[in-house]
């Protein structure tokens, strides 16, 4: 292990928003929609959406086309390779879409300064291996939750996570719009000890103003 190039402390913010309420309805609720147009509008586009859902993505998508002029970009609208490369040339531009952003977007500089996860990645209930496995824990006497679902969870934030900084010069925030990786006791913790030791905050007006001060830059 040689370790990272990267200064993650100085480069970059993990803002969780601890103030949101435990999302519990599938989709984008209304409170994690008002702060996710916040940040995005604080710092004018470049923003990379990381969704739990198609339709969450898609939600978040029609709230900024509503409410702002800045392009948004959803996937499915167009083939993905298109979409990143849009969204590497246009600078304002926000890519919205679902976990195979979580894993293969690479756009270093200025055009993705804000990582905006809506809540975090446990597997479905649909998905069957991570389901059979955790079924085999419980059923041994263990908690396949904590054996089987937050591994998973840790490793696929990390991967999302990950897309903010992609260089030496790059800078930004990620922002978690899920107030359980700050509030829940028995994973939260290990959950943030999985991600790069970002400068961490869960004020909205530091993770804002930061964003504004990139805007102008």
């Amino acid at each position: 292990d040689v370790g990272s190039p990267f200064d993650y402390a100085r480069q970059g913010i993990l803002y969780v928003a601890a103030h949101l309420p435990r999302p519990s309805v599938s989709g984008l609720p209304e409170a994690a929609g008002e702060e996710l147009l916040a940040l995005v509008t604080a710092l004018g586009g470049r923003t990379l959406g990381l969704f739990s859902s198609r339709r969450a993505a898609q939600q978040a998508a029609e709230l900024l086309r509503a409410r702002t002029d800045l392009p948004v970009l959803l996937q499915g609208e167009e083939a993905l390779p298109l979409l990143v490369r849009r969204f590497k040339q246009e600078r304002e531009s926000c890519l919205f879409g679902v976990m195979s952003l979580w894993q293969g977007v690479d756009v270093p500089g200025d055009s993705c300064q804000l990582v905006v996860i809506d809540r975090l990645p446990f597997p479905r209930p649909d998905e069957p291996l991570a389901a059979a496995r955790a079924a085999a824990v419980d059923a041994g006497g263990g908690s396949g939750f904590a054996a089987v679902s937050v591994p998973i969870a840790a490793v696929r934030l990390a991967q999302g996570v990950g897309r903010l900084i992609r260089a030496t010069g790059d800078r930004g925030v990620v922002a978690v719009l899920d107030s359980r990786l700050e509030t829940a006791r028995g994973y939260g913790p290990f959950l943030r000890r999985s991600l790069p030791p970002f400068w961490y905050t869960t004020r909205p007006e530091v993770a804002r103003g930061a964003l504004e001060r990139l805007g102008r830059s």
